[in-house]
């Protein structure tokens, strides 16, 4: 155990030790151009009004609006008194924020003048997901909670309209929610919903019905799926491709992967990404992978070959989100990130950008390497001292 004075180390473990130090250690790096929050970011998506501009949901029951160009982050909407999980907006021209919380209930607010809205309350446990859609003409959110639940709202007024839960496979808390765009329509939507067991389930949602779809398994045609199963474990983000022809389906994984989920191959695996730990989020380009969550970094994988191709560290604690910026006509690609670490951190997903990391990682290496064989002290025994010693170890 780690003795000290600080009620910080009482009962503190070797490794817990050793993580708070070298988080320390970290704390001070300007890598990605840091923006400071006061609190956790526990998710983020982009604000559908401004190509660099955030909403991020915190752990102090607040929603926040990040403007990455001026760092401004003053826009706060506030209201829960619990962490916010999850954050959507939509309703009639976007013009509303809505945002699941530990509170069980779904805040809302109005996006300019930042009044409170209605409050959608149904789920018995955290809420920790949420999405918004338009279905037959009416404006739609779906969330998912810890209570293993999937419900669809009426945001006109605020009724409900389905509740969606698994009863062939043991479906556990809701992690993440994806609407199909290729199979989904103006009057129908097929959501996927990933789940803190390691299934994957499909949803058929009209404004009169809302049922699982039940398929074959591959490689079985008799056989009835109900779920999804290509993970070990937890699957934290689902993503629909939108560069590939195809639009496949990949996902994030607490066990270490992220995996590209072929449609045409009823969402067999076609490409698997060996992250190494924890992935809590994913995001793609028509050139990169992105994966990032508990180890800090974020990694840059190549689509073609698979290899990754750059791993970027700057954040100091588990990474929760990556959002990809809308590109401007000229610019290159950027991604952004945020961490349990309290910052927002930009990216460059150009090229010749990653380049200069990995030659400038290659050169401090090589000058460590160096200064260490140079610093090196001098052997404390000589080699006939050290078999002398060893031998009268051996009599002992």
């Amino acid at each position: 155990m780690q003795k000290g004075l600080s009620a910080d180390h009482f009962f503190e473990t070797d490794a817990s030790a050793e993580r708070r130090q070298r988080q320390a250690a970290k704390a001070g790096n300007k890598n990605g151009d840091p923006i400071a929050l006061k609190a956790k970011p526990l998710a983020a998506i982009r604000d559908p009004a401004s190509p660099a501009a955030l909403y991020v949901a915190e752990s102090t029951g607040s929603v926040r609006r990040v403007d990455l160009e001026t760092q401004d982050s003053k826009q706060v909407y506030r209201g829960p008194s619990a962490p916010v999980t999850c954050v959507a907006v939509g309703g009639p021209d976007n013009q509303t924020i809505f945002a699941g919380s530990w509170d069980k209930h779904i805040w809302t607010w109005d996006v300019s003048s930042k009044a409170p809205g209605r409050k959608y309350s149904g789920h018995s446990d955290f809420v920790k997901a949420i999405l918004c859609a338009n279905l037959g003409g009416k404006d739609v959110i779906i969330s998912g909670g810890a209570d293993k639940k999937i419900l669809v709202w009426d945001v006109a007024t605020g009724s409900r309209l389905h509740t969606l839960q698994d009863q062939a496979v043991s479906m556990m808390a809701i992690q993440h929610l994806a609407i199909d765009p290729v199979q989904s329509s103006a009057d129908e939507i097929i959501l996927v919903s990933a789940s803190s067991d390691p299934h994957l389930r499909r949803w058929r949602i009209r404004l009169d019905s809302a049922a699982q779809i039940v398929d074959s398994t591959p490689g079985a045609p008799d056989e009835a799926r109900h779920a999804i199963l290509e993970h070990e474990t937890t699957v934290y983000q689902l993503v629909f491709d939108q560069e590939g022809d195809d639009v496949d389906l990949w996902t994030a994984s607490g066990d270490g992967t992220a995996k590209c989920l072929s449609r045409v191959k009823n969402y067999a695996v076609e490409d698997t990404i060996e992250h190494g730990d924890h992935v809590r989020t994913v995001a793609l380009t028509d050139q990169w992978v992105i994966t990032a969550g508990r180890d800090e970094d974020v990694k840059v994988w190549d689509r073609a070959s698979g290899k990754l191709y750059c791993t970027l560290e700057g954040h100091f604690d588990e990474v929760t989100g990556l959002v990809l910026l809308k590109s401007q006509a000229g610019a290159p690609e950027q991604v952004v990130s945020v961490s349990l670490d309290g910052t927002i951190r930009t990216w460059s997903l150009d090229k010749k950008e990653l380049d200069k990391i990995n030659q400038e990682k290659s050169d401090r290496a090589n000058g460590v390497e160096e200064e260490v064989a140079e610093e090196a002290p001098e052997p404390l025994m000589t080699a006939e001292e050290e078999a002398e010693l060893a031998a009268l170890m051996d009599e002992d």
